[in-house]
């Protein structure tokens, strides 16, 4: 335990050096200017490290302030809310989405194992996996989302540190990647808690979409400063080849341009147009498939350990 303790801290350290450089905004291009519509009013600005085409927040939170930029009623993914229309939609599209990535990880995998879900929220699709089998545990730092996961008999760790070497089967993080302060750090762990032949699911957010582009400083997706991190292709796939791990395959999440949308909206006019969220939806997803670049992606990645 001792040594393997000693390695992770020298990994630690070298990620960290990394992200210092990836950070320096004198090497990088400035690439918009975004407002904090949903909590602080703040503003922010997102830099472009076209080598590997990452955008990142700056300034980005420290670690002591970041959780104050998650105290919202309307933070919807750390609570069940159903009070209005729009949360009653939500809710409903995100329960056939539960069923189409539980249906996803059944074709990857040749059999049920265990699945760690990372920043599970409020349970619910860790509920859904347990039912159909699957040996589930989550992580998640919200008390509150937290809270009502337990409810649902959802298990947790503390922290995946508290897991044993390639002990998972599949691990799933459902637009959380953008949230996590030292992505690179994060790889490693996942490499490390993956079994042989495993499978990683990452969903995020793709600022080369349509509805990205469209939408500008008011694209809802870039939900600063709570997304630290605004993901590409390329560079999804160089973060993780650096550690050895394969992308394999991207797939679209097309109900994501019309929930992306409908927000994008109201931080544009104040008001919730349903029918103009729609239309922009429906052409993100029709440019989507022209061009495989939709609103957000599932990026499915392999680990081939021998």
């Amino acid at each position: 335990m001792v040594k393997r303790r000693e390695v992770t801290n020298e990994v630690n350290i070298k990620s960290k050096r990394n992200f210092i450089k990836i950070m320096d905004i004198s090497n990088h291009q400035l690439f918009l200017t975004v407002k904090d519509h949903s909590v602080s009013k703040e503003t922010f600005k997102l830099y472009h490290d076209k080598e590997i085409d990452l955008v990142y927040t700056h300034p980005q939170p420290s670690e002591q302030n970041l959780p104050s930029y998650y105290e919202s009623e309307d933070y919807i993914s750390h609570t069940d809310g159903k009070r209005s229309l729009f949360e009653k939609v939500y809710h409903f599209i995100k329960s056939i989405a539960l069923k189409n990535k539980l249906n996803l990880i059944n074709s990857l995998q040749t059999s049920k194992g265990t699945l760690l879900d990372i920043g599970a929220g409020t349970g619910e699709f860790l509920s859904v996996a347990k039912k159909d089998s699957w040996q589930c545990v989550g992580v998640e730092p919200n008390k509150k989302a937290k809270d009502i996961a337990l409810k649902k008999g959802v298990a947790f760790v503390e922290n995946t540190s508290d897991l044993d070497d390639a002990s998972i089967d599949v691990i799933t993080m459902w637009h959380v990647l953008e949230h996590v302060p030292d992505v690179e750090k994060q790889i490693v762990e996942l490499n490390r808690l993956l079994k042989p032949e495993g499978t990683i699911l990452i969903a995020v957010p793709n600022f080369n979409s349509f509805d990205a582009k469209y939408y500008g400083a008011f694209w809802a997706a870039y939900d600063v400063p709570r997304h630290l991190w605004h993901f590409s292709k390329t560079a999804i796939q160089s973060l993780f080849k650096k550690e050895g791990l394969q992308l394999i395959k991207v797939l679209p999440m097309k109900f994501d341009s019309f929930y992306v949308s409908l927000l994008s909206e109201k931080y544009k006019s104040g008001r919730m147009n349903f029918l103009k969220a729609f239309y922009i939806g429906l052409k993100s997803n029709w440019v989507g498939n022209q061009k495989m670049e939709y609103s957000s992606h599932i990026y499915v990645i392999k680990n081939h350990k021998n």
